[in-house]
């Protein structure tokens, strides 16, 4: 099972305060675990202040406010950044011919100079399964997946994003029940 460019969405009985209500857009998952960046948590973090701690000042003022998200628990002292695969970076992985993961300064600096990707996603963490861990979680109902959508992470107002990716899925968010029957 690879289930890199994919949506992990916490079903209602993940009352986790990490996942719980989460959607997390898997950059990388094989053999030995997975990787991902939760997409719907906003910290208290903006663009301009991150970028006023690395001392770059942004030339698109517009984007300035826009929140960082709480990628996940996992090296909570760095950024990651999601973004469309324009120009190279330091340490770009590109995803799909849409979605790439960065995690070097080098991609802010040239977002805050108007000369990177106009599409992007940072976070201030990660999250992250040992190998198994996750299946494990999936086979425990704790998890949907659905393959993603660049829209959802890049277009659609945070409050809107576990929503849309339910959609994805045709499935009404109101109609989840919040326990898994086994038959």
């Amino acid at each position: 099972m690879n289930l890199s460019n994919h949506f992990l969405i916490a079903m209602p009985s993940v009352l986790d305060p990490v996942f719980g209500g989460s959607v997390v857009y898997l950059c990388e998952h094989n053999e030995r675990g997975a990787l991902g960046m939760v997409i719907n948590k906003p910290t208290d973090m903006t663009m301009d202040s991150l970028l006023a701690r690395l001392n770059l000042k942004p030339e698109i003022n517009a984007l300035a406010a826009r929140p960082v998200m709480f990628g996940g628990p996992v090296q909570e002292d760095r950024g990651f950044v999601l973004h469309t695969p324009v120009g190279k970076f330091s340490s770009m992985l590109q995803i799909t011919d849409e979605i790439a993961f960065t995690t070097s300064k080098d991609v802010l600096e040239a977002f805050a100079s108007g000369s990177g990707p106009e599409r992007l996603l940072v976070s201030i963490g990660y999250s992250g399964w040992s190998a198994g861990q996750l299946e494990q979680e999936i086979s425990s109902n704790g998890w949907l997946t659905v393959a993603a959508d660049p829209k959802v992470i890049f277009d659609m107002p945070i409050e809107m994003r576990y929503s849309a990716a339910l959609k994805l899925l045709g499935i009404d968010p109101m109609m989840l029940a919040s326990e898994a029957g086994h038959a």
